[in-house]
């Protein structure tokens, strides 16, 4: 049987989650996970889907009481004319991810229609790489973890990318500095939209 996929879900997590989000990851055709941090994944909600879920084997091996479709960097998803390439992402360390909390295996997305390339780094530090896109959603929380606005805007550029969704600007635990953030995009010449919770964008 052929999957017809119109929708994918990428990183439903846990961070400020509200019973009605239910509703609206009921309609995802595919779920991409990125890394096995809760704030990208919420299993108790999500094991309840009937969807076809895509992660890595430490993702798998942390959650096990889903079943995962696993992938690993270098990857090519194929759904319809969709493409989706599974991508190099480095989760940076801090003390914090002591005690089993660090991420070893990690993934990004970027997803092809075909007309246009959204990339989903997940949470990332700074790398070389070839990758084009014309939309990228990066975390730019920095504390070790992620990039700051800094790399994150030169980042962006490299990509060749058109307009940056900042992600993670909902985590208290690691505060954006948004003046800088801005000071950053603005000198790189980097379009970005900062979006509210449950806020969309049509491209």
């Amino acid at each position: 049987m052929r999957l017809v996929v119109k929708e994918f879900l990428v990183d439903a997590g846990s961070l400020k989650y509200q019973d009605h989000f239910l509703e609206e990851w009921k309609k995802a055709d595919v779920i991409l996970i990125t890394h096995k941090h809760g704030d990208h994944i919420k299993s108790d909600v999500l094991k309840t889907l009937e969807v076809p879920f895509y992660s890595t084997q430490e993702v798998s091996n942390a959650y096990s009481e889903m079943k995962f479709n696993l992938v690993k960097e270098g990857n090519i998803l194929k759904f319809d004319e969709i493409t989706v390439e599974v991508v190099k992402a480095i989760h940076g360390y801090n003390p914090n991810l002591k005690n089993g909390k660090e991420v070893l295996e990690n993934v990004g997305y970027i997803i092809d229609d075909g007309k246009q390339r959204l990339y989903i780094t997940s949470d990332t530090i700074c790398f070389p790489h070839d990758y084009k896109a014309d939309i990228v959603a990066l975390p730019i929380t920095a504390h070790g973890l992620t990039m700051s606005s800094y790399e994150a805007a030169l980042f962006a550029k490299e990509l060749g990318a058109k307009i940056v969704l900042p992600l993670h600007m909902d985590n208290p635990s690691y505060p954006t500095d948004l003046d800088y953030m801005k000071e950053n995009f603005e000198q790189f010449e980097t379009p970005y939209k900062v979006l509210e919770i449950e806020e969309s964008i049509e491209i």
